[in-house]
């Protein structure tokens, strides 16, 4: 007997474009296994319904037969149905507020909840992610970001070329048009008010991973955190290049104790003893792009109070933008206030009021916040996860969901993942029932 599985349109918003599984691999998932996958129609997802029939998917609007559905992002209240499964980014572990009643309406039905975030191996690495196509768009719009906000001072410069990254039709349209750019550079160098260009990568995992691919498209110099002073000290810097500077964890706290070195899994599992000197920094930075993973328990990297410090102390400070790709609003990046949209990807936050307005203009930073980067490059998005999650399918849907947990027959790494089975906490995820109580 096949097993049926489903794809839920997404339409959380008009940017939101991505599938978990693109046409190719659902053939390959139909023509291989006894599955049938059924996908809901819809005219804005990157791939046609047309190019799901020819690989003998079905598209329909109901999915009630299916076992298990699958969707991106978070799934409304009116779809869950009861005693269903479904896999996606639920954004609950944290208890953030606004999930709590999609996770509470779940639990209600005695659905069963994957979420893909969870998704890792035996070292806790993740294995299904969009890390990279986050970071990539993100640079792609923080290089634009600044080309407005320079453009705005008065100051042609070549990073006005550069689009955002939805506009482009494709990522490798994208990487040319910043090449260009980093031809202009190499060629004619920057205006001496921009010499040196610096940018700061606050960490080195996936995200920051694909926001450095795109920035070293430019012609360029790495500088390591410790050789900053003396790099502006000697000022043996040229117009003809921009420099980046990735910093680790190493670089963005120290022990409070002097008695005590920095351990790197000291500090994550015991972020109270360390204090954050990142901020002595941000005075050389010309950009700085956040791809750190940020829990309330570890310290801030970018505080207001420094920033207005900053701002008091120097009327035309050289920091320019934020690329907040973490986008955890208030998180690390304290300044980062709120999200913000494809469509209007930028504030300008004004430390000395601790005010934000939309665009280029006015004192302060720009900050770009956009909280769904990896929906503005949707096929370059669509194509990586997909590649991962069809290795999981087959499994997935031989999985029975009305036994007990123990007993369901899902893979080591997808279990872990399950937050919620047939309505009950799994116990893993006990924590979070204190979450549905406020």
């Amino acid at each position: 007997m096949k097993s049926i599985i489903g794809i839920r349109r997404e339409d959380k918003n008009k940017w939101e474009r991505r599938v978990p599984l693109i046409p190719s691999h659902t053939g390959e998932i139909i023509q291989n296994y006894p599955v049938e996958i059924w996908i809901q129609p819809s005219q804005i997802r990157i791939f046609s319904d047309e190019d799901y029939i020819r690989e003998s998917a079905r598209v329909i609007e109901n999915l009630s037969s299916c076992s298990i559905t699958f969707a991106v992002k978070e799934i409304p209240l009116h779809f869950f149905e009861r005693e269903k499964a479904y896999m996606f980014f639920s954004h609950t572990t944290k208890g953030q507020p606004y999930n709590m009643p999609m996770l509470k309406r779940m639990l209600e039905l005695g659905c069963t909840l994957i979420d893909y975030e969870r998704v890792v191996n035996d070292k806790g690495q993740r294995l299904i992610f969009f890390g990279p196509q986050a970071g990539q768009a993100g640079m792609i719009d923080t290089l634009w970001a600044l080309g407005q906000r320079i453009k705005h001072e008065g100051k042609e410069n070549p990073f006005t070329s550069i689009k955002r990254a939805y506009q482009y039709r494709s990522l490798v349209e994208a990487k040319e048009e910043i090449e260009k750019a980093g031809k202009q550079i190499h060629k004619n160098g920057l205006d001496r008010s921009l010499t040196p260009l610096t940018c700061g990568f606050a960490g080195y995992g996936r995200v920051s991973q694909g926001a450095q691919e795109i920035f070293d498209h430019l012609p360029l110099e790495e500088i390591k955190p410790r050789e900053i002073n003396a790099f502006f000290k000697n000022k043996n810097f040229s117009s003809n290049k921009v420099y980046k500077i990735v910093f680790k964890e190493e670089h963005m706290v120290e022990p409070i104790s002097s008695a005590h070195r920095f351990g790197l899994q000291d500090y994550y599992d015991y972020p109270d003893k360390y204090k954050p000197v990142f901020e002595s920094y941000l005075p050389n930075l010309t950009i700085l792009v956040n791809c750190i993973y940020w829990e309330p328990r570890y310290p801030r990297f970018v505080t207001k109070k420094f920033l207005r410090h900053l701002w008091s102390y120097d009327s035309a400070p050289r920091l320019k933008v934020i690329g907040d790709i973490s986008c955890d609003v208030e998180g690390s990046v304290e300044c980062t206030v709120h999200s913000t949209s494809p469509d209007n990807p930028v504030f300008v936050y004004d430390p000395i009021d601790d005010k934000t307005n939309d665009g280029f203009e006015g004192r302060g930073v720009v900050v770009m916040a956009i909280d769904n980067l990896p929906a503005e490059i949707s096929l370059e998005s669509s194509i990586f996860f997909s590649n991962t999650l069809k290795s999981f399918i087959p499994a997935i849907a031989k999985a029975d969901f009305s036994c007990d947990f123990d007993h369901c027959h899902l893979p080591a790494p997808i279990k872990n993942a399950v937050i919620i089975y047939r309505g009950k906490f799994t116990p893993d995820y006990e924590y979070m029932k204190e979450f549905i109580k406020k």
